[in-house]
């Protein structure tokens, strides 16, 4: 027997997600399960939650605990072979609405904020010292733990966690198992599945650069072919009804690839759409500025209502495409797995992206931990892409662990949407205001 903690377990929806994989996991059906935050209420609720689904699916094989508050951190983790990161610091009110509205005060606009741009910096650096915080309890009480870290920024918070503690750590996000599907139903190209892929790049920016379906037939050539008719009809704007995913289709396009994350995310992760001085592309890429703000109120206002359902002794679960539970499976039982994760490029994985850049890429798993595959070089233009963001990543980690001013201003200088919207003297009396207004949340900077 093993032990799971999950941290930010009152991310109720999302431990169902991953715990009830485990719940319904053969090799992990017997682990411990710790629970762990700082908020009572939704601790005591997701307890709730995960006591019933080990009764349902699992017939109580499962011990499952809460820990409530930093003073029972450290027995949280202790002993645990695998720690679940899906924390938020400062939540929805006030950290995000202050990522959102002083940035706008300067007439710098952003859809998501969680990944890159002025918001993913400000995420980054509100978060680091707490993973800073976990790293070192890990260190004493579970130094030979797995951390699985599912929190945005992805690639700033695993890259820090994987250069600068001991601990064993592997970012996972979930666009990555749904970009190709995503992509044939959206054209409505039919194909036999297994569909044969290779995806490679950064969390959020990874391309997909190869498709086949299970007979061997290349699927970009009609994939490229149908995104253009897309967009044609929007660039006339004869779209029969609105299609929301074309800042992919225009990457498509201009660079040859889709990437695997969403359009409204990838709208604010460059220079090209978001644009004062162009207002009328909003329109014509339905790029959903402040859309963030609008899923959180929604989704508290969901969880209200959907509270009652995921409380009820009946409630069950069906395990999802998350990859942690495949993880925990193929290191326990030594039958190997393959994922796609987020790992540092330390031995030049992606050869042209810089070695300490945490890249996204198909890795192996077995007993032996975690080896991510020999990807060679991306297309230029890929890379290229790639690098704008890695740059805001490398500098806001600096950042974090120098703890010097000029480090922040200097990612979001290098922030394609910061630099394209504002001069040099805005991008610093934007950060100095964001920098006063995390009072609390963040550590002293000089």
């Amino acid at each position: 027997m093993g032990k799971i903690t999950f941290m930010g377990a009152g991310s109720t929806v999302f431990a169902k997600n991953v715990l009830g994989d485990t719940l319904l996991t053969p090799a992990l059906q017997d682990f411990e399960i710790a629970l762990y935050d700082i908020d009572a209420q939704r601790l005591e609720e997701s307890y709730i939650m995960i006591d019933s689904l080990n009764r349902n699916i699992n017939n109580d094989r499962a011990k499952v605990s809460k820990y409530l508050g930093v003073e029972n951190r450290k027995d949280a983790l202790r002993n645990a072979d695998f720690v679940v990161n899906a924390i938020q610091v400062g939540g929805y009110d006030p950290c995000t609405i202050t990522d959102f509205e002083i940035p706008k005060k300067y007439g710098l606009r952003q859809t998501i904020a969680d990944t890159l741009g002025i918001g993913g910096i400000f995420r980054a650096l509100r978060t680091i010292p707490v993973l800073e915080d976990f790293a070192r309890d890990m260190e004493e009480v579970c130094p030979r733990a797995w951390f699985l870290n599912y929190t945005n920024p992805m690639a700033m918070l695993t890259g820090y966690m994987q250069r600068f503690t001991s601990v064993n750590t592997i970012g996972l996000c979930h666009s990555t198992q749904t970009c190709s599907k995503t992509i044939l139903r959206e054209l409505e190209i039919p194909y036999t599945e297994p569909v044969r892929e290779r995806i490679a790049g950064i969390n959020h920016m990874a391309w997909l650069l190869e498709i086949e379906d299970n007979d061997g037939t290349d699927l970009y050539p009609l994939i490229r072919e149908r995104a253009l008719a897309k967009l044609k009809a929007a660039d006339n704007g004869a779209e029969e009804t609105p299609f929301y995913d074309l800042v992919r289709l225009e990457y498509i396009r201009r660079l040859g690839y889709y990437c695997t994350e969403s359009s409204e995310h990838n709208a604010e992760y460059n220079n090209f759409f978001i644009k004062s001085k162009y207002p009328e592309l909003i329109d014509r890429y339905h790029i959903p500025l402040d859309e963030y703000p609008r899923r959180c109120i929604n989704q508290i206002a969901e969880w209200k209502n959907a509270r009652e359902k995921y409380l009820s002794n009946d409630v069950t679960h069906t395990r999802t495409v998350e990859y942690a539970s495949y993880i925990m499976e193929a290191m326990v039982t030594n039958v190997p797995a393959k994922i796609c994760a987020n790992v540092v490029n330390t031995g030049g994985v992606i050869e042209n992206l810089p070695r300490e850049a945490c890249v996204e890429v198909n890795c192996l798993v077995d007993k032996t931990g975690i080896v991510p595959c020999w990807q060679g070089k991306l297309p230029t233009q890929l890379a290229a892409m790639n690098m704008t963001n890695i740059n805001v990543q490398l500098l806001t980690i600096e950042a974090a662990v120098t703890k010097k001013k000029e480090k922040i201003y200097q990612a979001a200088m290098m922030d394609p949407h910061c630099a394209s919207e504002l001069s040099i003297d805005d991008i610093v009396h934007m950060c100095d205001d964001l920098i006063e207004a995390h009072a609390g949340w963040l550590p002293e900077y000089h």
